[in-house]
């Protein structure tokens, strides 16, 4: 006879009914700010909007409050309104990547901007990436090679160093960024473009970048025009690409342009779900973003591969008490200060050496190297600190002998100092040029 209860227990594990799928009612919409009930989905999900004529609207989990989601757009949220259909879409914020992505121009969602097909990648990652234990990972001990005479002779750089690039607006910040994409010796460039006018990110691309520099690196950009969450996801596509390649075994150059503007998304998502703004304005969740970020860049795991990081930082109207600027300085491995009067004066790289270190200069250098260069940075600090009297002739020579040996230098350490943009330097010839510096006094 026919066992029924045996078929069914046999024919069970073969079934496979489709999810039902989970959907809510949209019922409030302020500013950018959708608000979903009936719905219920982890932060960071993906869900859709689904007006009454067919509009739909993507939209990330930003925050909930009881049995309400907030919600926020990725496009503006025109044709939805209330008692809309709110669909999770994905809970996770999963990305595909590889090597696939070099020479690439993509945005926060890794679609193509460049207008070739969307890049076809096996590996799957979050976008939070992977932490790693600070006990497992290796030590900097080797010199990266950026190809600019002021930061490899004066400020010289570790592979897995995090440095931050302070300056106001046009004072030369997008033209070394180029600079150090075309001519540093890193494996892989991966460049995020967050928040910068759209006509900035076409001219750095073709201006800046050019297609040397394209050809090994990875640019993600998120214009300032599209929302605050696509400007997020860009930040930490950013960060999970250099990851993805660190992990290979490569030294990566990660260009995050800029942090302020990071800063900038986070504190509209943060104010808009009802986070309490505090100094001029950030609400807490922007400085404890803002380290979890860097944090993410250094030697990984036992030495295998490294991403070194550098952070522009916008100094707005050139205030370097800005709270951005301080939490940088506070998690960063150094800065590089780009210098206004400099660049009025048409010298480019405008790097003051006055307010720029690195703090892991001195365990890369012989104590020789080192030596000189502290030599060149107190000779430019004094004759800074006395340029007014030396200009209006008020100073007497033989009164300092140290001010003596800047004014005699001044010139020679100017020149060494600038560089044209299309030129590279290396490390080796820098340090060659700055030992026959010093030495012909």
């Amino acid at each position: 006879m026919l066992d029924f209860a045996a078929e069914i227990d046999a024919t069970l594990p073969q079934v496979r009914a489709p999810q039902p799928m989970r959907s809510g009612t949209l019922v409030r919409l302020v500013g950018m700010t959708l608000e979903a009930r009936g719905v219920m989905a982890p932060l960071g999900a993906c869900c859709e909007v689904i007006g009454r004529h067919g509009h739909r609207v993507e939209a990330e989990v930003v925050g909930f409050n009881d049995k309400i989601l907030f919600l926020m757009p990725f496009t503006e949220p025109t044709g939805v309104g209330p008692g809309d259909m709110v669909r999770v879409i994905s809970h996770s914020s999963l990305v595909s990547l590889g090597p696939e992505l070099l020479g690439r121009v993509i945005d926060g969602r890794c679609q193509p901007l460049d207008g070739k097909p969307n890049p076809v990648c096996k590996e799957w990652l979050s976008l939070l990436g992977r932490p790693i234990n600070p006990m497992e990972r290796g030590p900097i001990h080797k010199i990266l090679d950026v190809g600019v005479k002021a930061i490899n002779g004066m400020l010289t750089l570790g592979r897995g160093q995090r440095l931050g690039l302070v300056a106001g607006s046009g004072v030369g910040k997008s033209v070394l960024l180029g600079m150090l994409t075309r001519f540093t010796t890193a494996d892989v460039v991966v460049i995020g473009l967050i928040g910068e006018r759209g006509r900035e990110v076409q001219a750095f691309i073709q201006e800046s970048l050019g297609e040397e520099g394209l050809a090994k690196s990875v640019v993600v950009a998120a214009p300032a025009n599209v929302s605050p969450v696509l400007r997020l996801k860009a930040t930490h596509l950013t960060h999970v690409i250099a990851e993805y390649f660190r992990d290979q075994g490569k030294d990566v150059l990660m260009l995050c342009d800029s942090l302020t503007r990071v800063a900038h998304a986070q504190r509209e998502i943060g104010l808009a779900i009802g986070e309490p703004p505090t100094a001029k304005g950030y609400p807490p969740s922007v400085f404890g973003l803002l380290p979890n970020l860097i944090e993410r860049g250094g030697v990984g795991r036992h030495g295998h591969g490294s991403i070194t990081a550098i952070y522009t930082v916008l100094a707005e109207g050139d205030d370097a008490a800005d709270p951005i600027v301080d939490i940088a300085r506070a998690s960063l491995d150094g800065q590089v200060m780009l210098s206004r009067k400099l660049a009025d004066a048409a010298h480019y790289p405008a790097i003051d050496l006055t307010g720029s270190i690195s703090r892991l200069m001195q365990s890369l250098l012989s104590h020789d190297d080192l030596k000189l260069a502290n030599k060149l940075r107190r000779l430019w600090t004094i004759y800074q600190q006395n340029v007014d009297l030396v200009q209006v002739g008020a100073y007497e020579q033989g009164s300092n002998p140290e001010l003596d040996e800047a004014i005699r230098l001044h010139d020679r350490i100017v020149a060494f100092l600038r560089q044209d943009m299309h030129i590279s330097q290396d490390y080796e010839s820098t340090r060659s040029q700055l030992r026959e510096l010093l030495n012909q006094v």
